[in-house]
């Protein structure tokens, strides 16, 4: 499929935009991607979804906050991103930036998200594990609710359902 904006490039990136509950789809190629995000967001063209980000950076409270201002020696090791870029520009250099960064991006997803794990929709083909793995972590909160209200036999059932699961583990 060819790239819906400049039609020379394979698309390998599908940009959905949302404004006033319509959605908008476009398939682009890596170029033109780019220059969407940098064109900014719908109708608010001055302000691209970096410097939306960024400005979440200083207004996360309750921690150290990542800021123009933030500590310079911090430093991805495999990238070298800095915090100071990284405020400056609401955008990782590379997927190791996030366990590097992960304590201190963590009160910013869940201040931007509401949380920092996935509730959204699970892709068909190859969602059996990530399926799997929520299945038994909601099985597991059970069972901690059902021990905390002494409710003992629902928790013996809860438990032999786990380790049931368990056994079946997809990819086991």
């Amino acid at each position: 499929m060819l790239c819906e904006r400049c039609q020379e490039r394979p698309a390998t990136v599908q940009y959905t935009e949302v404004i006033n509950a319509k959605q908008r789809k476009m398939h682009l190629c890596e170029a033109c991607a780019g220059q969407v995000q940098a064109e900014g967001i719908g109708f608010l063209p001055q302000m691209n979804l970096h410097n939306f980000l960024a400005g979440f950076l200083s207004q996360v409270q309750g921690m150290q906050q990542f800021t123009p201002k933030a500590r310079e020696d911090a430093k991805c090791p495999v990238c070298g991103m800095s915090e100071n870029n990284f405020a400056q520009k609401g955008l990782l250099g590379c997927a190791d930036c996030y366990g590097h960064f992960g304590a201190r991006l963590e009160p910013l997803m869940k201040r931007i998200h509401g949380s920092c794990n996935h509730d959204g929709k699970v892709p068909v083909r190859t969602g059996d594990r990530i399926r799997f793995i929520k299945q038994i972590k909601e099985l597991k909160d059970q069972l901690r609710s059902a021990v905390a209200g002494e409710e003992f036999e629902k928790a013996a059932e809860l438990r032999d359902q786990i380790r049931q699961l368990e056994q079946e583990s997809p990819g086991s």
